[in-house]
């Protein structure tokens, strides 16, 4: 009898065991949810071969860059890349949306976006725990043996284009310009790459395919991640302006319309209200303080950023709670105040960032800006822009189109608009 019940003891402590190295298993593996790849009409190839990373249970603080095209996103997204203990991805939604748009049959239905939006905080999720193999069932052609020359602008991360990622010819400590980095680095070793995303404390990622805060919701609601949101907005007549200059077929028509003075008719206004809805939505959601944002989020105008680059940087980074890098301060001092030929590129980040921010006001005629105030004069305000009155208010030098912010508390009460 005694033995009996010796064997059942030995029995229980052997089942508890067994759940115990089942529960252990079960959490180490990385966080992120594959239905999202089966509504998408992707195979899920990677939910049982990805690697085992730890969540993110040392609270390590990771951000997300909220931005819009030509918004000044590459700038902001520069000081965190030039910082030594971050993680620096640029747009690694790109991948999703070259893969899902070509499968969608209704355009921009709802049913699309949902899609696009579960694909897309899937692999944030997973970015953010260091799992790059998650980021393989984007990649096309496919990665082999976790390697691949196919990552958007990969020259644009420091990390991937340095030591251990990258082994060029030169000195230990020599980073690549992003043109050389594809060229001398060879094919992208995503195992390495994801060792040297562990190895430091913060994963900060820049991206324009979230339309709204109200998007991350998720994100940012999940304490594994300890995810906070620098979302950064410009003037909307700014960022018409520079997507005219930059992308000039499809914005063919405003160009027309600023050499013959006449709008097309068949002008697709949506280039601009669209901007304007999204920011208003995130603005609005930022001044209803929800508790899910609180501490969460930050609101930048590129504007301030671009006339005082450093006070702006120190108050983002005091937001989030990590140290300046000296790194990102001499980065800024080489990058502001620059020759304006070395900023050519439409992508670049060298130029004279304070004339950058008022460069709109000479490049855009009057109609085009009274149209696009008027269109979206609700955020404008919210956000401190000045409506221009007339061609000659528009034209003049002096006064810049920005209010001083201390007056616009659009922030959390972890931090006012101003930064105090």
């Amino acid at each position: 009898m005694q033995c009996s019940w010796k064997a059942v003891l030995l029995l229980a402590l052997a089942s508890i065991a067994i759940q115990y190295t089942a529960i252990r298993t079960f959490t180490a593996k990385s966080f992120h949810t594959c239905p999202g790849l089966a509504e998408a009409g992707l195979a899920e190839r990677l939910c049982e071969e990805s690697p085992t990373f730890a969540y993110n249970l040392s609270r390590k603080t990771h951000i997300l860059i909220l931005a819009t095209t030509r918004s000044g996103s590459s700038f902001v997204g520069q000081l965190f890349n030039q910082h030594l203990d971050v993680f620096y991805l640029f747009e690694p939604l790109y991948h999703v949306q070259n893969t899902l748009i070509p499968r969608f049959t209704q355009g921009k239905s709802p049913a699309d976006r949902r899609v696009m939006l579960g694909a897309s905080r899937d692999l944030l999720r997973s970015l953010y725990d260091c799992d790059l193999y998650f980021l393989e069932n984007y990649i096309k052609p496919p990665p082999v043996n976790h390697t691949t020359d196919r990552i958007f602008r990969r020259g644009a991360s420091r990390v991937l284009c340095s030591r251990p990622v990258c082994d060029p010819p030169g000195p230990a400590d020599l980073v690549l310009e992003e043109g050389d980095c594809v060229r001398k680095c060879g094919l992208l070793n995503l195992t390495v790459a994801a060792e040297a995303c562990r190895e430091r404390s913060h994963v900060a990622i820049k991206t324009v395919r979230v339309p709204e805060v109200n998007d991350l919701r998720a994100l940012v609601e999940d304490p594994r991640l300890n995810l906070k949101v620098i979302q950064l907005v410009r003037d909307p007549r700014g960022i018409l302006a520079s997507r005219s200059e930059t992308f000039r077929d499809t914005y063919r028509l405003w160009r027309l319309w600023y050499g013959t003075g006449r709008k097309p008719y068949n002008l697709d206004v949506t280039q601009l209200t669209t901007v304007c809805e999204d920011f208003s939505n995130s603005v609005s959601t930022g001044l209803m303080r929800p508790p899910w944002l609180k501490g969460k989020y930050m609101l930048v105008r590129y504007e301030d950023l671009a006339r005082n680059p450093m006070k702006k940087t120190e108050e983002i980074y005091g937001f989030l709670g990590i140290p300046l890098d000296s790194h990102v301060a001499r980065w800024i001092q080489n990058n502001t105040r620059g020759d304006p030929t070395l900023g050519k590129h439409k992508y670049g980040t060298v130029r004279n960032s304070a004339a950058t921010a008022e460069k709109w006001r000479f490049r855009l005629s009057y109609d085009i800006v009274a149209f696009a105030q008027n269109a979206c004069q609700q955020v404008l305000a919210q956000l401190g822009y000045k409506i221009a009155a007339s061609e000659e208010e528009l034209k003049n030098p002096s006064p810049t189109r920005c209010e001083d912010n201390e007056d616009k508390d659009l922030y959390d009460d972890s931090l006012p608009l101003n930064g105090q």
